[in-house]
């Protein structure tokens, strides 16, 4: 796309050359902020009023806060200590309040002086620190603080001015206290008066939307709240809007390309199959076939998006869409993000088609074709066959793991691609299987975690979206319960209990745990892992439970009788493959696992899953985990084992889960726990593309509208020729290469 210049941005000088190197080094190095438009597009987090007082009650664990509050109380105590034996230690204590709880401060040794000399009763000022509890009481230690001086006479203000002036907490770190952030974007503020607005001028002010540099300074030195509430009004259009923009010359740009229309067939090999099914397609399952063969039929690629419930029938809808593709002269390819599932597809998908999966062999269907795999740990004769059938084009069909995107792997026609659980997949890998059809294939992209409408829009927002909630008549109902093991031992020994009574019914059971156990015999691993531990791991009192471990006692404890048998992301994949087909002849009682069974894994016969430690694992990770029972006539059993206090929130999270299987609606709750920057995280590279005050939940109606109007002004200007400032925004948000990574998610 050959693009106009973009205006030249004021806001691209370095912080080096403004702040000097050693302000700019920590900002780099701590907040990712290199230039003067990174820093101002550092938003406050909150706001506080000198005049009123922060909740002291509602601080959060082990995270890093910034809190005004008035000092109650200091009283300095001296101790012997081993560095002074004859002399005395000092420790400086300080209870600062607001009214509606206290929170003490401790400040050590040579580290009192200062505090003990400024921080006096009646004293105001901002603490910075690490929440800890001691004595069962929380604290900060040695908190930074810088004291809110100035008296309003002096500064010519009325009282009612000076105590309602809001002051803006940063996000920042222990390195970078939020008032240094603030003294620093007091030297770069004037800037922001040389700020490229992106938005054309109709948009701005037809719907009554400050400017860009007006909404910088309202963000950054508000007078009043209804200033801030203007400049986040604008800043969240902004980031919809330009990130709406990059999405729609995405879809412009693939609209444009060209591609082998796919009609089925009469009475071909999608007529056969649907006719050997022994149940009737879903409502849900027919109507978004119906829109995938509506795009299959069209000159440009289809790129498409089948979100669905955990065992709504998504593989069957995928399988029809390949059919109709064989149907129509071309080859289809279904890449899967594990071994483990690659085979597990194709197995599934040989037995749905029976006879019709044997083309080229006796007693094959008469329009039958063939169904390979190729995963790259085949062996060479194997390789080679599954190769050729698919440069012949003999196989219709091919399953495989990233194996498939290899350079040797050449296709007769490759005419439909479906991405299996797709957020696994890199760009680079996709666009290289893309890369191998004659014209570029269709795109089907596959994913059982639901996304809100929301997400959907901005991550995967040059993708068509169908939704497939309404699972298939004869799933069971899993019923799902925490097993709180600190609180009440009996209740775990009464889940294994459970199994034991399942597995004497005839059907299987599924244990989950975090880790596989056997790091520690490589001391280079056990150390790297140490050392990348987040604080609050490494304060734990004791690391994740471990398949290998949980199945030893488990075989020689509660389960002692049952098979039990393991199954982890470091096994050969034969032996893998082998414990998976065990398991699902009805051979293995218990599989003890890590999350590899994740997604894809179909054992009707399994009814229970304990998942172990379940607070370690995410909302939408234990949602999935949970899919795997029930997916048989008999009801499915989900225990979610946890050592975590009831009030915490881990355990808040699990009793969510427990309470519904509505998975559009635990992702809200996953979303709303997280910060969005993590949930968009992997559709976006670089930290600068991050949503900073667009809220993807609460914003539903701005992304939306951005959507339409980023269609419009590119529809009518692809090239943004008449949009210099937008197309500088575009510029300052993603390079090419980003904005290819934004397309694909």
């Amino acid at each position: 796309m050959d693009l106009v210049p973009a205006l030249e941005e004021p806001l691209q000088q370095p912080l080096k050359s403004v702040l000097g190197p050693a302000t700019a080094k920590v900002m780099a190095e701590h907040l990712g902020l290199l230039t003067v438009g990174d820093l101002l597009h550092h938003y406050p987090r909150r706001y506080e009023e000198r005049g009123q007082l922060t909740h002291l009650a509602e601080l959060p664990m082990d995270e890093h806060v910034t809190v005004v509050a008035q000092v109650a109380d200091a009283r300095l105590h001296s101790f012997a200590s081993a560095k002074a034996p004859r002399g005395r230690g000092q420790r400086l204590e300080v209870t600062i309040t607001d009214g509606s709880g206290r929170l003490q401060l401790v400040f050590f040794g040579a580290g009192v002086h200062k505090p003990h000399k400024e921080l006096l009763p009646g004293t105001r000022a901002m603490f910075a620190g690490k929440v800890s509890v001691f004595n069962r009481r929380l604290q900060l230690a040695h908190p930074a603080y810088e004291l809110l001086r100035g008296d309003p006479d002096e500064a010519g203000e009325s009282v009612e001015t000076w105590a309602g002036a809001l002051i803006p907490i940063y996000p920042a770190t222990a390195k970078l206290e939020s008032w240094k952030i603030g003294k620093a974007l007091q030297t770069v503020l004037p800037t922001a008066q040389e700020a490229v607005d992106p938005l054309p001028d109709s948009l701005r002010q037809g719907r009554g939307l400050v400017p860009l540099p007006e909404a910088l300074l309202k963000i950054h030195r508000p007078h009043t709240k209804a200033d801030i509430e203007d400049a986040r009004a604008r800043l969240k259009w902004d980031e919809a809007f330009v990130l709406q923009v990059a999405l729609a010359r995405r879809r412009h740009a693939d609209a444009q390309l060209p591609a082998v229309p796919r009609k089925p067939t009469p009475d071909g090999l999608l007529t056969s199959f649907d006719a050997r099914l022994p149940f009737t397609l879903t409502d849900g399952q027919q109507r978004v076939s119906g829109e995938i063969f509506d795009d299959l039929a069209t000159d440009h690629p289809m790129h498409r998006l089948l979100q669905g419930e955990v065992g709504s029938g998504k593989t069957m809808v995928a399988l029809r869409a390949m059919l109709a593709v064989v149907d129509a002269g071309g080859q289809a390819a279904m890449l899967a993000p594990t071994e483990v599932l690659a085979q597990q597809h194709h197995r599934s998908v040989v037995e749905m088609m029976g006879e019709l999966a044997e083309g080229g062999m006796l007693g094959g269907a008469e329009r039958a074709t063939k169904v390979v795999l190729l995963t790259g740990s085949m062996g060479a004769a194997a390789r080679r066959h599954a190769l050729l059938d698919l440069t012949t084009g003999e196989a219709g069909i091919v399953i495989g793991t990233h194996a498939l995107i290899e350079d040797k792997v050449r296709f007769h026609d490759l005419g439909l691609v479906v991405v299996d659980e797709q957020h696994r997949f890199g760009v680079e890998q996709r666009d290289a299987l893309r890369g191998k059809g004659k014209q570029p294939p269709h795109l089907l992209v596959m994913t059982a975690t639901p996304i809100p409408r929301t997400v959907a829009m901005t991550v995967f927002g040059d993708l068509e979206t169908s939704v497939l909630d309404q699972l298939p008549a004869g799933r069971s109902p899993i019923a799902s319960h925490v097993v709180p093991a600190a609180d009440k031992p009996h209740f775990l020994a009464r889940a294994w209990e459970r199994v034991r009574e399942e597995v004497g019914n005839g059907h299987q059971a599924y244990v989950v745990c975090p880790r596989i156990g056997d790091e520690e015999d490589d001391p280079k691993k056990a150390a790297k892992k140490k050392s990348s531990e987040s604080p609050e791991d490494a304060e734990e009192k004791r690391p994740p439970l471990a398949v290998l471990d949980v199945a030893d006692q488990l075989s020689k404890g509660p389960l002692s009788g049952l098979k039990v048998e393991v199954l982890h992301g470091r096994m050969q994949p034969d032996d893998k493959d082998a414990v998976m087909r065990r398991f699902a002849a009805g051979e293995t009682d218990v599989l003890v696992a890590t999350t590899v069974i994740e997604v894809g894994v179909n054992v009707p016969n399994a009814t229970v899953m304990v998942i172990m430690d379940a607070d370690r694992f995410g909302v939408s990770q234990l949602h999935q985990l949970r899919g795997r029972v029930g997916r048989g006539s008999a009801p499915g059993l989900c225990l979610l084992v946890s050592e975590m206090p009831e009030a915490s929130a881990a355990r808040q999270r699990l009793n969510a889960v427990a309470a519904t299987l509505d998975g559009f609606e635990l992702s809200r709750i996953d979303l709303e726990q997280r910060r969005e920057g993590d949930v968009l995280g992997q559709a976006q590279s670089g930290a600068r593309t991050s949503l900073r005050m667009l809220a993807v939940i609460e914003d539903e109606e701005i992304i939306a509208e951005a959507r339409g109007e980023a269609t419009a002004v590119v529809a009518a200007d692809p090239e943004l020729t008449s949009l210099p400032g937008l197309r500088t925004a575009l510029d300052a948000l993603l390079d090419e290469e980003r904005e290819q990574y934004l397309e694909k998610g």
